[in-house]
C-alpha cells in the first residue's frame, strides 16, 4: 500500500514539475493553426513532449545516478561540459521563462506591479521550497498537483463540451513535424534529464529502504502516471485550441490565445481561475529545475549543503534578471540552443534506455558526435545564417532536412554501423565496448 501510494505521490508530483509554461501556452495555439489535422499536430507534440521525456525518466530509472552518467560513459569531459551547459540553458531560460508568463497572464492583468516585483517575489518562494529540499516532492504531489489537475480539467471540459463551432483550416505543411517542433519548446527532453534527478533524490528521502529494482519500478510507474496525464491533456490543450477558430483573430499570441480560451470557456471569471493554474503550473517547474541544478552542484562539491544552497540562491538571482524578458523574446532567443542541445539530449537518453550491450562507449562516442554534427544546420539556420531561412542545396539533400531534424537519420546510420562492426570485429567489440 505504502509503495502504491509513494508511486502515486511522485506521478503527481513529476507531471507537476514537468507542467510549466511551454506546456500550457504551446498547445492551443499549434491546435488553433493546425485546425482540422489538430491530432496529427498532437501526435507530433506527444512525440516530442511526451514519450522522449518519458524516455528520459525512464534512464535515469535505469542509471540511478546523476545528469552526468547520462554521457560518461561516451566521455567524461563532454557529459561535464554537457551538465554545466544543460543547467545553465535551464536556469536562463525555463526557468525565467516561467516568472515572464506568471507576470503577464497572473499578475499584470490584476496588480499594477513591474516585472521585477513579481520576479523577485516568485523566485523568493521558489527559493523557499528549493530550502525545504526534502519536503518538496510531497508538497507539489499532494497539494499543488490536484489543484493544477482540477483548473485544467475545467478549462478544458468547458471549452470542448459546450462549443459547436467548425474548424478552420490548417495552415501547417506538415502537422506531425510541426507538432514535433513545437514540443521542442517546451524543454521536457532536457527537463527529464534534470527532473529525473529530482525525483530520484526525493524517493531516496522519501523512502531510503528500497532496493535498487523497488527504485526502478516506483519511478517508472510515476513515469508512466505522469505521460499519461500530460497525453490526455495535450489533447484537450490542441483540441481546445483548435475549436477557437473564428473567436481569435489570425495573428493572436501564444498567451493571447489562452487568455481568450480562458473566457470563453468559463466566462468573465475565467481569467482568475487561469492565472491560478499559470502561477501554480509555473512554479512547479522553477521550483524543479533550481532544485535539480542545486543537487547536482552539491554531488559535484562531495555532497556540500553550503554548495546547494549557493546555487540556489544564484539561481532564482538568474532567475529574476532573466525574467524581465518578455515570453516571446525568451523563446527567440532559446530556439536556436535548441536546435543544438535537444538531438543531443534525445540520442543520450535513447543510448541509455536501450540495454547497456547494445550502447557500448565506442558506440555512445561515434553516435553522439555525428548527432552534433549534423544539428549545426539547424543551429545556424535558427540563427538566420541561411539567406531567407532556406538551407544550401548540399544540405538539404540530407533526409528530413526541411523539417529541422536532419540529425536523426545520420544518427541512426552511426548507431547501426558501430553495431555491424562490432558484429564482424568482436574483438573490438570486447576492447572497445566497455
Amino acid at each position: 500500500m505504502f509503495k502504491k501510494r509513494l508511486v502515486w505521490i511522485l506521478g503527481l508530483a513529476l507531471f507537476s514539475l514537468f507542467f510549466g509554461a511551454g506546456n500550457l501556452i504551446l498547445p492551443p495555439q499549434i491546435g488553433f493553426l493546425a485546425g482540422p489535422e489538430w491530432w496529427l499536430v498532437g501526435l507530433g507534440f506527444t512525440i516530442s513532449a511526451v514519450l522522449i521525456p518519458m524516455l528520459g525518466i525512464l534512464a535515469h530509472a535505469r542509471l540511478q545516478g546523476t545528469m552526468f552518467d547520462f554521457a560518461k560513459k561516451a566521455s567524461p569531459a563532454l557529459s561535464l561540459v554537457y551538465c554545466y551547459l544543460i543547467y545553465g540553458i535551464a536556469l536562463g531560460l525555463p526557468a525565467p521563462r516561467t516568472a515572464s508568463v506568471t507576470h503577464e497572464m497572473a499578475i499584470a492583468p490584476f496588480f499594477n506591479l513591474p516585472p521585477v516585483a513579481t520576479s523577485l517575489g516568485y523566485f523568493g518562494l521558489v527559493l523557499l521550497f528549493v530550502i525545504n529540499r526534502s519536503k518538496v516532492s510531497s508538497l507539489i504531489g499532494k497539494w499543488l498537483t490536484p489543484v493544477i489537475l482540477a483548473v485544467l480539467l475545467l478549462l478544458i471540459g468547458s471549452i470542448t463540451l459546450y462549443h459547436g463551432g467548425a474548424l478552420g483550416p490548417s495552415t501547417f505543411e506538415n502537422s506531425v513535424s510541426a507538432g514535433i517542433l513545437e514540443g521542442y519548446q517546451t524543454f521536457d527532453a532536457i527537463g527529464a534529464v534534470v527532473i529525473g534527478g529530482v525525483i530520484l533524490i526525493s524517493l531516496n528521502l522519501e523512502a531510503p529502504g528500497l532496493d535498487f529494482k523497488e527504485r526502478f519500478r516506483t519511478i517508472a510507474g510515476a513515469g508512466f502516471l505522469a505521460a499519461l496525464a500530460l497525453m490526455l491533456l495535450y489533447a484537450g490543450l490542441i483540441y481546445s485550441g483548435a475549436l477557437m477558430f473564428g473567436e481569435a483573430e489570425a495573428g493572436i499570441t501564444r498567451t493571447g490565445l489562452l487568455r481568450a480560451l480562458s473566457v470563453r470557456a468559463l466566462g468573465p471569471g475565467g481569467q482568475v481561475f487561469l492565472s491560478i493554474l499559470i502561477g501554480l503550473a509555473c512554479f512547479t517547474t522553477a521550483v524543479g529545475i533550481v532544485t535539480g541544478a542545486s543537487d547536482f552542484i552539491k554531488d559535484r562539491f562531495g555532497g556540500s549543503q553550503k554548495a546547494y544552497l549557493v546555487t540556489a540562491i544564484l539561481g532564482c538571482l538568474a532567475g529574476v534578471v532573466m525574467g524581465q524578458l518578455p515570453v516571446g523574446l525568451i523563446i527567440a532567443v532559446a530556439l536556436p540552443v535548441l536546435m543544438l542541445v535537444y538531438p543531443l539530449t534525445i540520442v543520450l537518453i535513447f543510448m541509455n534506455v536501450i540495454p547497456p550491450t547494445w550502447a557500448p562507449a565506442f558506440a555512445m562516442r561515434v553516435v553522439c558526435g555525428v548527432t552534433l554534427l549534423f544539428s549545426l544546420p539547424d543551429f545556424l539556420g535558427s540563427l538566420g545564417l541561411w539567406e531567407g531561412g532556406n538551407l544550401p542545396p548540399a544540405l538539404s539533400a540530407i533526409p528530413l532536412a526541411g523539417y529541422q531534424m536532419g540529425w536523426l537519420l545520420p544518427a541512426l546510420v552511426a548507431f547501426g554501423l558501430t553495431h555491424l562492426w562490432f558484429a564482424v570485429r568482436p574483438k573490438a567489440s570486447m576492447e572497445q565496448g566497455t
